[in-house]
């Protein structure tokens, strides 16, 4: 290959291979020695069914490739190394003119198209939390009121034994009322005053709070990209969200480790669309993980939704808020958990000029 192809191989951001008549490697570009975590030296003419485990019948595709000349695509398969977990992923085969049997291949992973449903996912139970809020207070908190005043009116003639039971009407009356002052945040939440902002700032001072209180106990492990632009956020919320995910991670991993990482990094990959079509790029990544024992299976799809909550005596408030300030930022979060490992992931769009 001449320069301008050379470079230009070397730029694809998915992973490439180019194999012969005979399935040997000839090319690999740097996507694909990141992918397969074996470099282009160690690969160069080895077999590809000796370097990848695919599930899906490769051998079989590769011949009707080059039998036909047409391309062929094949969706969600996993694709592994044999060093590393499978990773689920498009595939498209397509053959190469002047070289007989000579087969091109890419690999689309499906890392960043499931982190684009999941953050729209998000966004909708986001969307669904204000309305249900505005519904609650008004419907729930009037009556409830009556409630509370009439017990308190009853508890004036009663015996002290009875007043018991009219003085846990009136608590739990309490108790109700300020859950439902939790879910009228959804619908009192003021749009984010927008300014160029050093989330490393942000991060510090949440840190800084939660280690003279709820996350005392706790080891933080920090780990930040200091080359990282500035983001474009209202400082208080996100401050806000990251005091939630720090505190969720406290009161998750102190029994079984307490070792809470924070990480900053920068990532162009990931780009969402606006209700007016338009694109944007959300680079700036900050990671919180914790090493307790994850999520429960059954909740992971549907944390951020309200009043889903794996704690025992959870509302399922918190990092449904947490989704709806991300959203209002324009920004996108996920999390991943297994038992020992659970990472939230923020992406925020960053300052332009």
């Amino acid at each position: 290959m001449n320069d301008v192809l050379n470079m230009i191989w070397a730029s694809l951001p998915m992973p490439a291979l180019i194999v012969d008549q005979d399935d040997c490697l000839q090319e690999i570009n740097s996507a694909a020695e990141l992918f397969l975590n074996t470099s282009r030296k160690t690969l160069f003419k080895t077999k590809i069914f000796d370097q990848l485990a695919i599930d899906a019948p490769l051998d079989a595709v590769l011949k009707t490739a080059r039998k036909d000349g047409a391309p062929i695509f094949i969706n969600n398969v996993d694709v592994s190394s044999g060093l590393s977990a499978p990773i689920e992923c498009n595939i498209q085969v397509s053959s190469i003119q002047d070289h007989h049997g000579w087969l091109l291949i890419l690999f689309e992973t499906r890392q960043i198209a499931d982190r684009l449903e999941k953050y729209n996912k998000i966004k909708r139970s986001a969307r669904s939390a204000i309305g249900m809020a505005e519904m609650l207070a008004h419907e729930i908190k009037n009556p409830l009121a009556g409630i509370k005043g009439a017990a308190q009116l009853l508890a004036m003639g009663l015996s002290p034994e009875d007043q018991e039971l009219t003085t846990l009407i009136v608590d739990e009356s309490k108790r109700i009322v300020s859950l439902l002052d939790q879910v009228e945040q959804f619908g009192n939440l003021r749009p984010p005053k927008l300014k160029p902002t050093n989330i490393h700032d942000l991060i510090n001072r949440a840190q800084k709070s939660a280690s003279i209180s709820y996350a005392a106990h706790m080891k933080f492990n920090c780990i930040f990209d200091p080359s990282l632009p500035l983001c474009m956020v209202d400082g208080g919320q996100i401050i806000q969200v990251l005091q939630n995910l720090i505190k969720n991670a406290s009161e998750a991993a102190h029994v079984y480790g307490g070792t809470i990482k924070i990480k900053t990094y920068y990532d162009g990959s990931l780009r969402i669309r606006r209700k007016d079509r338009s694109e944007h790029s959300l680079p700036l990544q900050v990671q919180i993980s914790d090493d307790g024992p994850g999520l429960p299976s059954d909740l992971s799809e549907n944390i951020f939704e309200p009043f889903v909550s794996g704690k025992e005596n959870g509302t399922g408030l918190g990092l449904a808020l947490v989704s709806k300030i991300i959203s209002e930022h324009d920004g996108a979060i996920s999390v991943n958990s297994v038992p020992g490992k659970t990472v939230f992931q923020i992406s925020l769009p960053i300052e332009t000029t």
